[in-house]
């Protein structure tokens, strides 16, 4: 797959490294603007702080991934803003709207699929168009249609239990999907999954990214899916997490597996370790 030369030579001399404050690539407003988030936890031992003056703004239709080492805070950031977790104090704003509430605009995929065991794969993937009194015929055409672009055809009657771990997973994007959500949040989605199941996984999200451009933030413990994935790299510093540099990836899209063997993203990947600590 083609790269930019400049592009390449400047990843081969760790250009990409951009400092914490620099701006969003988007030229627009930023979709997502998160200003001076700290997050406190109380404990029996005292005060935890988890996050620490996170400023971020993220562009519409922008993919970006979140990493850093355990216990930097890249789960909590994600739920708050999602708006299920509350921030200590500063500020989420969406689409120039503060977030004071779990938001609705928004499709969320965990690490663990959660489907439930006693609906179909079709009936988990329609539960979002029954909370949201969606009109069920448009919603399960859409549901049909997602489960065939990610291989499932054919199983849209069959128990949870019947499907493999990636099956699992790929039925929870495709409910995660269903409503057209302009917001992506996918916290660790593929890390239970072995090597080669989450290599399709990558393909499968990146292809349906690419279709309908939600803006994405991916939490992930691994360097090559991020830099696979993403627009921009984002790296959280260990506890208190704070935002230790950003990587912008410019490679071409849609991206093969191939890819990762290119000098680029090897690159990326050297510049990725070296900021997390990990040479």
């Amino acid at each position: 797959m083609a790269t930019d030369p400049g592009s390449t030579r400047s990843a081969e001399r760790a250009g990409p490294i951009a400092s914490a404050g620099a701006a969003s690539a988007a030229a627009q407003p930023p979709h997502i603007a998160l200003a001076h988030i700290e997050k406190v936890y109380g404990s029996e031992h005292g005060a935890v702080t988890a996050l620490q003056d996170i400023n971020l703004s993220v562009g519409r239709s922008e993919f970006i991934s979140i990493i850093g080492p355990s216990g930097s805070g890249k789960s909590t950031l994600l739920m708050i803003v999602a708006g299920l977790v509350g921030a200590t104090a500063g500020s989420v704003v969406i689409a120039d709207r503060p977030v004071a509430a779990p938001v609705t605009d928004v499709g969320i995929v965990f690490q663990q699929d959660l489907l439930f065991d006693w609906r179909t794969v079709l009936g988990n993937v329609l539960l979002p168009a029954e909370i949201r009194g969606l009109d069920k015929a448009a919603a399960r055409t859409k549901a049909m249609t997602l489960l065939a672009r990610v291989g499932l055809e054919g199983f849209e009657h069959r128990r949870p239990w019947e499907l493999s771990g990636g099956m699992r997973q790929r039925a929870a994007l495709c409910r995660a999907l269903l409503h057209d959500a302009s917001i992506l949040l996918l916290d660790e989605p593929f890390g239970a999954l072995d090597a080669l199941t989450r290599d399709q996984m990558n393909l499968d999200l990146q292809e349906l990214w690419l279709t309908d451009r939600p803006t994405a933030i991916l939490v992930t413990h691994s360097i090559s899916e991020a830099v696979f994935l993403s627009d921009r790299v984002i790296v959280l510093s260990a506890r208190p997490g704070r935002i230790a540099t950003e990587v912008r990836i410019d490679l071409a899209r849609p991206r093969s597996i191939d890819v990762r063997d290119s000098a680029a993203f090897v690159a990326y990947q050297h510049a990725l370790r070296l900021a997390i600590g990990h040479p």
